[in-house]
């Protein structure tokens, strides 16, 4: 019990520094406030990037989660299979 009570006390700790101070809530544009520290993005071409990479990101997730849980290779000749296979040692 004081194990979990630790653990969700340093999650608490370490969120805290990722809520944005007042300070910084005034820089950000309406939809980042209260988010993230510091100024906002310079332009256009910040939000572009920052969605590019979102994007990348969730679309990695997605295909490894997938292919973790079913991988979907059934050949009999896959590479796998080689390292399946016992030696006889005949």
């Amino acid at each position: 019990m004081k194990i979990k009570l630790i653990s969700i006390a340093l999650m608490l700790l370490l969120i805290y520094p990722a809520i944005g101070c007042p300070v910084c809530e005034r820089q950000q544009p309406r939809l980042l406030r209260g988010l993230v520290h510091g100024t906002g993005p310079d332009g256009f071409w910040d939000y572009v990037i920052v969605a590019l990479i979102a994007i990348a990101a969730l679309l990695t997730l997605f295909f490894s989660v997938k292919w973790l849980l079913k991988p979907g290779e059934r050949s009999q000749d896959h590479i796998k299979r080689s390292i399946f296979k016992l030696d006889n040692h005949e």
